[in-house]
């Protein structure tokens, strides 16, 4: 029988005090955090660090296991930005085809990694709670803390359990806050747990007042955050009020068409990234492990499978000098055809390349400037305040080469003043993993009639791409669908009896 390591080693592991330090086969006690300030800043680092490692699971190390892979697949593989370009046994083809299971590797791993960084992030907040008047500078690193803690429940939560504004009472994720916690336990509420990243986020921006830069948390990251996460549950004032102190701190601004296309190869310079994963050239996993690998290759760089959908090519079509459509890239042959991979047009992806001019190398940004705009745009309208909506839309737009197509208060005839935002919401966020949340969350339809692979049964010789393709399921799939969420682990459910799993 396979080794299950679950929740229930991860803890013993983590209540023996050990974190995870940059270099992995250092570790670090919670006596000697206490003792120095480089031992506290070594452990928080190696915390950030989870999020890009391919760290161990199960006894084996997998290239294609890392928080951030994992995160953007599960997220953007089940939206309607993407086309699947073929059949594959990877388990990411669960998030095309909505075929998930309890021990899919793909959310096993997503689930381990995100309570290990929980749990570092818990021990270093009780190591540092026994540091006698702490200094600001250990007040950041303890506020890193809390942000990673809030971040790794906030997306816990939103792929694991329904969204806040369908039911907030309904089965979330299991709240860990110490080290202590016992392995059997029940799963929060949403509610429960939106409070609780809540509570955590706004605790570490009173305690961050040294920013260490874009690649670390920081007071901005957490009102960031925050203005998510209240979006998210729909307390539209307090996420314009997030929104509003992220702006109004001066600390960032919009690119400018000019800019906007190298943002995401110059992540860690961007005049707009809030926070951001910080990867250099040790850290380029290339074509087995990268985040671009599915989604970009420069001809042997990446797979090169999965690219940009009809829909949102459609979606972008009306507006050609919207600098946004720079990051979907056709591959063309020597007439200028766009090519073809078993059938589906190839328009790769590249916001995950061309740092250091890799093709599979970037620093994935979390938080940006642009989003503030826009979680202020949708609040706003939800507000009633359809005008002062319109005016960040228009703000956003005379930064992306369309200045000539501005809204000017004026909501385009057929159209609703959310449809419009969420319109935006789509054309500027693609790739970055929000687009299912925003569908769903507003109980909406999520439409993938498209050619793709995500249609089952689908051969190559069905596709003509001059029509739209029917009699499919998952082309159509609606927020009621409860595979719009996946399914917990069969690790934590064969180790936790008081965790019930999803229908």
């Amino acid at each position: 029988m396979k080794k299950i390591f679950s929740l229930l080693t991860l803890t013993s592991m983590l209540v023996s005090g050990c974190i995870k330090e940059i270099t992995p086969s250092d570790t670090i006690t919670t006596s000697s955090l206490v003792q120095t300030k480089e031992g506290l800043t070594s452990a928080v680092n190696g915390a950030y660090s989870l999020f890009k490692d391919h760290v161990p699971f199960n006894g084996t190390k997998d290239m294609t296991n890392m928080y951030l892979r994992q995160y953007f697949q599960m997220a953007d593989f089940a939206s309607d930005d993407i086309a699947c370009g073929q059949v594959t046994t990877d388990p990411f083809m669960s998030s095309f085809t909505l075929n998930h299971s309890p021990a899919q590797t793909n959310t096993r791993y997503f689930w381990y990694i995100s309570y290990k960084i929980i749990n570092d992030a818990n021990t270093v907040i009780e190591a540092a709670s026994k540091i006698s008047n702490p200094d600001q500078a250990t007040q950041q690193l303890i506020g890193e803390c809390y942000f990673l803690r809030a971040f790794a429940h906030f997306n816990l939560v939103r792929l694991f359990a329904k969204p806040y504004t369908v039911d907030p009472q309904s089965p979330g994720v299991i709240i860990r806050t110490s080290t202590s916690d016992a392995s059997q336990k029940a799963r929060a509420t949403v509610k429960e747990v939106y409070d609780a990243v809540i509570a955590d986020a706004e605790k570490s921006a009173s305690l961050m007042n040294v920013p260490r830069g874009i690649q670390f948390a920081s007071k901005e990251a957490a009102w960031a955050l925050l203005s998510r996460v209240n979006l998210y549950k729909e307390d539209n004032a307090k996420a314009i009020d997030y929104a509003n102190k992220v702006i109004g701190s001066g600390r960032f601004s919009l690119e400018t068409a000019a800019s906007f296309p190298s943002l995401f190869a110059n992540a860690l310079a961007g005049r707009e990234t809030i926070f951001c994963i910080a990867f250099n050239s040790i850290d380029d996993y290339g074509k087995f492990g990268s985040i671009a690998s599915m989604l970009y290759s420069d001809g042997n760089s990446g797979w090169g499978e999965e690219f940009a959908s009809k829909s949102l090519r459609d979606t972008m079509s009306d507006q050609p000098n919207d600098v946004r459509l720079k990051y979907i890239v056709p591959l063309k042959n020597s007439s200028g055809a766009v090519q073809k991979k078993n059938g589906i047009e190839i328009y790769y992806v590249s916001k995950f390349s061309f740092q250091n001019n890799s093709p599979t190398l970037s620093s994935p940004i979390m938080f940006r400037l642009a989003e503030m705009y826009l979680n202020r745009a949708e609040a706003k309208t939800k507000l009633g305040n359809v005008a002062g909506a319109l005016s960040d839309l228009d703000t956003i737009r005379n930064n992306r080469g369309l200045s000539a197509s501005l809204y000017n208060g004026t909501v385009p005839a057929g159209k609703t003043a959310l449809d419009i935002v969420l319109k935006e919401r789509r054309l500027e966020l693609s790739f970055e993993g929000h687009r299912v949340f925003d569908v769903y969350r507003n109980k909406q339809t999520l439409n993938r009639t498209y050619w793709g692979y995500h249609l089952p049964g689908l051969k190559e010789s069905d596709i003509n791409l001059s029509q739209q393709p029917s009699g499919y399921a998952n082309m159509l799939i609606p927020y009621t669908n409860n595979r719009i969420i996946y399914y917990l682990p069969v690790d934590e459910i064969q180790v936790n009896a008081l965790c019930r799993q999803n229908q």
